[in-house]
């Protein structure tokens, strides 16, 4: 990829990111799980807290890479190689992990993703506040996940034919 180019994904990642975490951190700091299983049911509680969970880990992989990300733009002289092995962590920590939680309180739905209706299905139903963040976050995730798909696969298969260690 040429250097502006990578510039360009490194900066828009990095705002996505910083979204996402604000959005995360809000949440989390104004939710707890007595909060969210007001009901007190066992089942929802072991979900709740499985979601949450998920989210934290979450927030903190996004803090890091963001942190990164800044740390590349502002060098002196924009190191590619840096920034890309960066964005690579992004797609397989950040994006995976919102895709594929841990605990599968929820999960995508490939056959809805093209139809316009919200590909996230859960577990169990949640409350308001938890599927509208969790939707939310999808539509910034899919993007992300749209303009890193070279980081997935054809950004190692490249490394490896220039026999370098991954």
């Amino acid at each position: 990829m040429a250097v502006f180019n990578v510039k360009n994904v490194c900066d828009s990642t990095r705002t996505k990111l910083k979204e996402t975490t604000a959005k995360m951190e809000l949440f989390l700091n104004q939710h707890s799980l007595s909060q969210l299983n007001v009901e007190n049911d066992p089942a929802m509680d072991e979900f709740y807290r499985g979601y949450l969970q998920d989210t934290r880990h979450l927030l903190v992989f996004c803090e890091v890479a963001y942190e990164k990300l800044g740390v590349s733009l502002r060098r002196p002289t924009f190191n590619v190689d840096f920034s890309e092995k960066v964005l690579y962590e992004v797609y397989h920590t950040c994006v995976n992990t919102f895709f594929y939680p841990k605990n599968e309180c929820y999960s995508e739905d490939g056959r809805y993703a093209y139809t316009g209706q919200d590909a996230i299905r859960f577990r169990k139903k949640p409350s308001r506040e938890v599927r509208d963040l969790t939707i939310e976050l999808s539509k910034v995730f899919e993007e992300l996940r749209e303009d890193l798909a070279y980081y997935e696969t054809d950004y190692i298969t490249q490394r490896r034919m220039q026999g370098e260690k991954v």
